[in-house]
């Protein structure tokens, strides 16, 4: 169960990184990483999350031979790594780390260039490659190219380490909490920017961190880590509603529910179908059929089908003073309508939505055009329906959702 422009790794897919029973022991006995094997798909961004010290930020060192492995072995794109002279592999593979790590005595530029310096390309290349690249992360070269560092604030000077990242088109990256030193709003909005910018590069992630949150948002997979070892590596939406050890269960939350709101997507068969009327139905006769079918309000359309607002049967019946008489147009009586989303938002995305609007139900479009209403029943149960597919390894539409018999 993914989000809109994600999907999980399935066997058969081409694979880029490959641990193979991998273990990082220390000369004072320390085991930092014990027998990990696991892959990564081509394109798939998979987060690392657990406590200080459990192995994570070992594992991604050892993908760019920071840190070499006692044994097993680790292949990028089906090459063996330990056979890859360790320069040669680090200019293949992007690398951001939390304190970005910038050269304090060159330009924005010029940093963004290094990479590309280093593999010989020619400097106007180079600085080109270096300008696209800020300007895909939201920094105008014109305005910040010519900047230092020391000139930018946190997020922007972040925002300059992943284009440098980027500047040689690595297809991997690896990102050691690459936003856990900026604010909370400027670390939302960094998560967003660099989620825009994977559905359109699509490159292979190792991703670091220790907040299940940021991990739950941006992951494909996610890679629990207890004590050097990998308790659970499944799907966010998995992760949280089916964790697989108590360990797992405890480092989640006890609120993961409302967490797995934040991956579990609107779904056609989570609505509900209310009456619906037209703009250029008369009035009078909507208020009649509404009242007839005893709806209280009902959603109203234009002629292409698309949203145009809602209606009640109260304001309906107010302007007019019977069937076929005064009262004009629905179009004359009909309220916007602004708590709608589109088909495949998140379920925490409407919940957040019905209760900024104050809204009883949320309307659903697939571009324009209205597909049904969501409300917070049908919420509920769209979360329970997510949460037992995944226990039970079924598709979502299968699972039959029993209510409580009201009193």
């Amino acid at each position: 169960m993914r989000l809109p422009g994600r999907r999980p790794f399935t066997l058969g897919d081409p694979t880029m990184i490959r641990f193979e029973h991998v273990t990082k022991s220390y000369a004072d006995g320390t085991t930092a990483v014990d027998d990990l094997s696991f892959e990564v798909g081509e394109g798939e961004l998979v987060t690392l999350v657990g406590p200080s010290g459990c192995g994570k930020t070992t594992t991604m060192k050892m993908v760019n031979r920071l840190i070499e492995p006692t044994s097993g072995h680790i292949y990028l794109d089906g090459e063996d790594i330990s056979a890859i002279d360790p320069v040669e592999l680090r200019r293949r593979i992007g690398y951001v780390i939390q304190q970005v790590g910038l050269f304090p005595h060159k330009t924005v530029l010029d940093n963004t260039a290094t990479v590309p310096h280093l593999l010989g390309w020619q400097r106007k290349k180079a600085r080109d490659r270096a300008a696209e690249l800020l300007d895909l992360v939201g920094l105008d070269p014109a305005q910040y190219g010519d900047r230092y560092p020391e000139q930018l604030s946190g997020g922007q000077r972040q925002r300059v380490g992943v284009a440098r990242a980027l500047a040689a088109d690595p297809p991997v990256l690896l990102m050691d909490e690459p936003f856990g030193a900026v604010d909370p709003v400027v670390r939302e909005h960094l998560q967003t920017e660099f989620l825009r910018l994977q559905s359109t590069l699509h490159k292979t992630v190792l991703f670091v961190t220790h907040d299940i949150e940021e991990a739950v948002r941006l992951g494909d997979r996610i890679a629990v880590y207890g004590a050097g070892r990998v308790e659970q590596f499944d799907t966010p939406a998995t992760v949280l509603g089916a964790p697989a050890t108590p360990y797992v269960a405890e480092f989640v939350g006890a609120d993961r529910g409302l967490k797995r709101l934040s991956v579990t997507p609107i779904e056609i068969g989570d609505l509900e179908q209310p009456p619906v009327v037209r703009l250029d139905d008369h009035a009078a006769r909507a208020a009649a059929r509404l009242a007839e079918e005893g709806a209280a309000w009902a959603v109203v359309l234009d002629a292409d089908g698309s949203l145009h607002g809602w209606v009640s049967g109260a304001g309906l019946a107010a302007g007019t003073s019977g069937p076929g008489e005064a009262g004009g147009e629905v179009r004359d009586h009909a309220r916007r309508m602004d708590a709608w989303l589109p088909l495949g938002a998140p379920l925490k995305q409407a919940f957040s939505t019905m209760l900024q609007h104050d809204a009883g139900w949320i309307a659903v479009l697939d571009g324009e055009r209205f597909l049904g209403v969501l409300t917070p029943a049908a919420l509920h149960a769209a979360l329970r329906r997510s949460t037992a597919a995944d226990a039970g390894h079924v598709q979502r539409e299968d699972v039959v959702v029993e209510s409580v018999p009201s009193a």
